[in-house]
């Protein structure tokens, strides 16, 4: 299955206090390469957050944000009587040290306490539990983007294919004559240029055709049939598909420059370019799949 490397997801988990979201992006890249934006409080999970993702997916740059925010529907109850003293007596203590005056407003408690009193929602146990939960949220909603477009880079993959194998198959019905054209060419010019042609007849027949051999591009045509066939199995039964479908992608390129260097026929010189640009827009395609 073809799977793209960009998308979005979103994740959510409500407490009843408290609500956690989880956001993921991703972009293309060699490698897989995660960044993080979380709470402080989520920093000794780096690793666990990380082997999350490493099981989803392969390649790509993945963005994952978590955001803590207390319930909107729930937000008077967390202002209970006991953390509001306590919140008052710390802000009176860091007046006096720093010798300010004036009294302390409820503006002032409430940013200070939703600053210093809401990064830690339960036990780290059960908040693990909430976060996790949240992160496999946003990754479901970042696979089916992915997977949703990697179909239709399989679509765009499949019809460039089978324009290669179609003009495969005219390289082919074309090659034989070619050489055959070729082959008479140079025997028409040996004899203007060969006074005594009846003497070296059989010889000059073997060097022609010897010569004219080097520029038969069937072996070439063959084993760009075989890399096609490996493209498209690649693509319906491979894992970690992207890296494999570039460097078959290689080798079909390879192919058909040998094809185009040592071709003796216009018409196959056409084919030739016009194989080498679908083969550059499915390399451009590929950048795409994980």
């Amino acid at each position: 299955m073809i799977s793209s490397m960009t998308g979005y997801g979103k994740g959510f988990v409500e407490t009843g206090e408290f609500l956690i979201e989880a956001e993921l992006k991703s972009l293309n890249n060699r490698f897989l390469d995660i960044a993080y934006r979380i709470p402080k409080s989520l920093t000794n999970k780096e690793f666990e957050l990380r082997e999350l993702i490493k099981r989803r997916f392969k390649r790509g740059k993945v963005f994952l944000s978590i955001n803590i925010s207390k319930n909107n529907a729930d937000k008077n109850s967390s202002y209970n009587l006991a953390t509001i003293q306590h919140a008052v007596g710390i802000l009176k203590r860091i007046k006096k040290a720093g010798k300010i005056k004036g009294r302390i407003t409820l503006s002032e408690l409430f940013a200070f306490q939703n600053s210093n009193f809401t990064d830690t929602l339960l036990d780290a146990e059960k908040e693990w539990e909430y976060i996790e939960k949240a992160v496999s949220g946003a990754m479901n909603d970042l696979e089916q983007m992915r997977i949703k477009e990697g179909e239709e880079l399989y679509k765009d993959l499949k019809s460039r294919i089978e324009i290669i194998k179609n003009t495969l198959n005219r390289i082919e019905e074309h090659t034989r004559t070619s050489i055959d054209e070729y082959f008479d060419k140079l025997k028409k010019r040996a004899k203007e240029l060969i006074d005594e042609f009846r003497n070296f007849n059989d010889r000059l027949d073997m060097e022609l055709a010897l010569l004219a051999e080097k520029y038969d591009v069937t072996e070439e045509c063959v084993r760009l049939r075989s890399h096609i066939k490996m493209f498209l199995d690649t693509m319906d039964n491979s894992d970690e598909v992207g890296r494999k479908l570039n460097f078959i992608c290689q080798e079909m390129n390879r192919e058909i420059n040998t094809i185009n260097s040592k071709s003796v026929s216009i018409e196959i010189s056409q084919y030739g370019i016009l194989i080498k640009e679908e083969l550059e827009k499915i390399r451009e395609q590929i950048q795409n799949i994980e």
